[in-house]
């Protein structure tokens, strides 16, 4: 069967993960929406707004933790009967797919697929004007059910129609792809496109409009061009756009100024036009001649949330004007449960999966059951790895997940920093190995760097443990590493992760964390029983928390997992 953390560790481990953070933001989402949630309408009073979704693994919609958590929290509201309808863009080439060479050198390709063949076409077209251009829209729809038969519609919005020119064809066919020009005609594209597309297919009862990050920002002046009955937006009141506030709400996700989308004003003002661009300069969103998008999404929303308590302080030292809450991000907890945790869970735990509360009794389920869940949910993985790279792992092995975006601060390299002391680890207490993935955007230089980081490390340590890197991360490979490794690692620079859920995950699969003490894992961290911490709750030079990461691993960790927990 084999040795297992979780056998030390289930209970608080597995019993601290709930939806309860989707249930606060899902309730936040109907405040004043006038509807009885128990009735048999479904016609959707929220509408939320995402620059990506992750629906399914084959569906590449998304690009990592921002549309996982929105697919989490659209799966959550189908199970949750929440009256949502969500948007988002098609892009027919996806983010990329990812090949690495034998050196770590990622090379992306587009990823093809065929919308016809799992998504809904609708008859709904409209027209949105961008440089001075009459462009297409329709709309191509996925449907989301829930526990008990409740469907959230999900719409992608597609601009490859025979009327548009070629160059406006492609603006739905790279996430994160092309320059301003691109990126900006992409946001109106979601933002305003959507809004009018929700109208033409009939929804017309939305009551609130969720951004989920502030790439939608431009729905606002949708809605102020319907409060004004299309009137010139220069010409918008005070009164005008408090009433446009009262329909917002913002969730902001980054801690990083720069990751925050900006663009000059007369590029702005090129692809809006200026009677639309004219309201930055009223509403005060315009600063120095660029536009923030943040700033756009802060000034028109009535609520606004950052994604962990540490986030919404941060976040709150950013954006000093505006009152900024903060609800945590949870994990949908079926879609992220390995199958034996689930028949687990189905066989002690009668109704988990409707309400994910019940997960608290996991307290009584017996070791041994864990046990040996886990030890299904490894051999699970290593075959797939094995298939996937032709690298044999060890179901014996201590096994350490690290899989996220491939970005500097998240520091995949942190485990390497000192390669004697990670001999010393193998020689004196234990063999290690090591499942990597994760991709780095096109032009994140310092993200590609950082995976030909570990694979130098790979060979460098090669004699002392196995180290292998599963190319073309997706939420399947998320799914099995989380799962199936025995400890999960998480080494973001502080203050950068704004909440993080992958460690949520893990937890549902009874793997604990060893994690910086950032975003959600200051609340989920309990030391010796949902995991350890590395470092302390205040920033640490990169030598100090991987010392402490180094201590827990030699004098905690692997002793627990090799059966001398006392040493």
């Amino acid at each position: 069967m084999g040795n297992t953390l979780s056998c030390y560790l289930p209970n608080a481990s597995i019993a601290s993960l709930t939806e309860g953070g989707f249930l606060v933001l899902l309730l936040v989402l109907l405040k004043e929406v006038k509807v009885n949630m128990a009735s048999n309408s479904q016609a959707p009073k929220v509408a939320y707004f995402s620059m990506e979704i992750a629906l399914e693994a084959s569906i590449p919609t998304y690009s990592g933790g921002l549309g996982v958590l929105a697919g989490d929290t659209l799966r959550s509201a189908a199970d949750l009967g929440v009256p949502v309808a969500a948007v988002t863009l098609l892009y027919r080439k996806g983010y990329f797919r990812q090949r690495l060479n034998e050196a770590g050198d990622q090379a992306e390709e587009p990823v093809f697929w065929e919308p016809e063949k799992v998504l809904e076409p609708t008859k709904s077209v409209i027209a949105l004007t961008i440089e001075k251009r009459s462009v297409r829209v329709r709309a191509w729809r996925y449907q989301i059910q829930g526990i008990s038969g409740h469907v959230v519609p999900v719409y992608l919005l597609d601009t490859k129609l025979p009327e548009n020119s070629p160059w406006d064809q492609t603006l739905t066919d790279s996430l994160y792809g092309g320059d301003l020009q691109y990126r900006l005609c992409q946001e109106i594209i979601l933002g305003m496109g959507g809004t009018e597309i929700l109208r033409s297919l009939g929804h017309s009862d939305i009551e609130r409009y969720h951004m989920n990050e502030g790439h939608s920002a431009f729905l606002v002046l949708s809605l102020l061009e319907r409060q004004l009955g299309k009137g010139d937006l220069r010409s918008a009141t005070e009164q005008d756009m408090e009433a446009v506030k009262r329909q917002c709400i913002f969730t902001t996700h980054t801690p990083v100024p720069a990751g925050h989308d900006r663009f000059p004003r007369d590029l702005v003002g090129r692809v809006l036009g200026e009677e639309r661009a004219g309201v930055l300069e009223v509403s005060k969103c315009c600063p120095d001649q660029v536009l923030n998008v943040t700033y756009l999404a802060l000034r028109f929303s009535d609520y606004i949330n950052g994604v962990a308590m540490k986030h919404g302080f941060v976040s709150r030292g950013m954006f000093p004007r505006y009152p900024i809450h903060a609800i945590t991000n949870g994990v949908h907890a079926v879609t992220w449960t390995s199958q034996p945790f689930r028949d687990l869970y189905d066989q002690g735990i009668p109704g988990w999966r409707k309400d994910n509360l019940y997960l608290r009794y996991a307290v009584g389920i017996p070791l041994l059951q864990i046990q040996r869940a886990h030890a299904q949910a490894k051999r699970t993985l290593i075959e797939e790895v094995r298939k996937s790279t032709g690298v044999a792992l060890d179901e014996a092995v201590m096994t350490i997940g690290f899989a996220r975006r491939a970005a500097a601060y998240k520091r995949a390299d942190l485990l390497f920093s000192d390669p004697e002391r990670v001999r010393l680890l193998t020689r004196q207490v234990g063999p290690l190995q090591v499942i990597y993935a994760g991709k780095a955007h096109p032009r994140d230089e310092a993200g590609k760097a950082l995976i030909r980081r570990v694979y130098e490390a790979a060979q460098l340590l090669k004699d002392s443990l196995r180290i292998v890197y599963v190319e073309d991360y997706d939420m399947r490979w998320g799914a099995l590493i989380t799962s199936g490794v025995d400890l999960w690692l998480n080494t973001p620079k502080k203050p950068y992760e704004a909440s993080g859920t992958s460690g949520m995950k893990a937890a549902l699969n009874g793997v604990p964390s060893l994690s910086v003490l950032d975003g959600w894992w200051i609340e989920g961290h309990v030391e010796g029983a949902t995991g350890w911490a590395i470092g302390s709750d205040v920033d640490g030079a990169d030598s100090q928390e991987a010392a402490s990461m180094y201590d827990k691993l030699e004098l905690i960790i692997m002793p627990m997992f090799y059966g001398n927990p006392s040493s």
